[in-house]
């Protein structure tokens, strides 16, 4: 396990489509699935990282409290399945059944997802305004499985209140820390290392 951060994507991309199977329907999802929503929360997530296992329950409460609203969350695992078995998709969709998920969760197999949104560690999160646009990238909260400080959700929550509000996000962003995405022998981007 490689401590990793996030890269910041520049603020005001675009978010890059994608095609990916939705693990337990496994009906293909993209963005034209949350066309409706005012916003969209896209996160790199999988199921071993001890970082994601950290904060899990407030991602579950993330999905129970937007549910209704006007904002959209699909989770993506891109982790190598051969050498992480816990992170294929039958496991994913073992994982989505038991903690109760209700937004979707996909399987990047190829890895392209990933690294079309320079996604580098497990979490990494990113939110996209009605348009599409970014506006938030970066920590769910100042939370680490080291540090004693309460998992509240409060850079992500704030970020995502400012967006379904219409009013601007905050610039000051801090990058999310966890596992280096694992990424197959040979396909490790150009940000990586």
């Amino acid at each position: 396990m490689a401590l990793t951060t996030s890269t910041m994507l520049p603020l005001g991309t675009k978010a890059p489509d994608f095609n990916l199977p939705e693990v337990v329907s496994g009906k293909a999802t993209s963005l034209s699935t949350f066309a409706e929503k005012k916003a969209l929360l896209v996160m790199f997530i999988c199921r071993h990282c001890p970082f994601v296992k950290h904060v899990q329950n407030e991602l579950v409460q993330l999905g129970r409290d937007y549910f209704t609203g006007d904002l959209a969350i699909v989770a993506i695992s891109a982790n190598d399945a051969k050498n992480y078995p816990d992170d294929a998709p039958e496991s994913l969709q073992a994982f989505s059944t038991e903690q109760g998920l209700n937004f979707t969760l996909c399987y990047d197999e190829s890895q392209e997802t990933a690294k079309a949104y320079t996604a580098a560690c497990t979490p990494d999160f990113f939110v996209f305004d009605g348009d599409r646009q970014l506006v938030y990238r970066g920590q769910l909260d100042d939370s680490r499985p080291s540090n004693g400080k309460p998992v509240t959700g409060a850079d992500l929550r704030a970020a995502i209140e400012a967006v379904l509000a219409g009013k601007p996000v905050t610039s000051e962003q801090k990058p999310s820390v966890g596992c280096n995405i694992k990424w197959k022998p040979g396909n490790q981007p150009s940000y990586f290392g």
